[in-house]
Formats: structure tokens, sequence, C-alpha cells
């Protein structure tokens, strides 16, 4: 298949940019079926503000509140990453480890 040069015109900022033969034949390869969208700068513009992933319904993980606890087996203080019910036995990791076998 014979590629040409295309000149697409970015969504975002309005201007013009070329869609290269060489890009053509990497979308191509790789199985892409749709054009760009959007211009190289705001592409890169684009996955920096969504943290360098390339989609852009991805969040970052949120940082993991801790809660503190008091292990029902060997009765240790402890941290885990859920909020403690009554109803439910709460475990330190070396208890866990034990109680899951």
């Amino acid at each position: 298949m014979e590629f040409t040069d295309k000149i697409l015109n970015c969504s975002d900022c309005g201007a013009d940019f070329t869609f290269s033969a060489s890009e053509q034949e990497f979308f191509h390869n790789k199985g892409f079926t749709n054009e760009p969208r959007r211009c190289p700068d705001c592409r890169a513009s684009r996955k920096q503000r969504s943290g360098g992933y390339g989609g852009g319904n991805y969040r970052a993980p949120r940082e993991r509140t801790m809660h503190h606890a008091v292990c029902a087996s060997c009765g240790k203080d402890c941290e885990v990453p859920f909020e403690p019910r009554d109803e439910r036995p709460v475990y330190c990791s070396d208890c866990y480890k034990l109680v899951k076998r």
C-alpha cells in the first residue's frame, strides 16, 4: 500500500498539520483505522494534562487512606486500607496470612 502526506486540521487548535506517509504506515501496521484529530503539539499537551497516559478516561490512582485498627487475633495495633466495621474481624498482615489459608 502506498501512502502520501496528508494535510489535516487539528480539532483542538484549528491549525493544519501534516500526517506524514511514515505516520500513516505506522497507523496502518498497528491496525489503527482513524486518522489523528489533533496536531502533535495538542497531542503532547493533552498527554501531559492526563498524567502521561494515552487514554483520556484514565485516572491516576488516588492516595490510599489508612485506618487504625486492632488485630482480632493478636491484639496488635495496625493500619488497614478500609474502614473497619464492628461486625467483621480485622487482622494485622501477619495474622491475615495465617487466617487466609
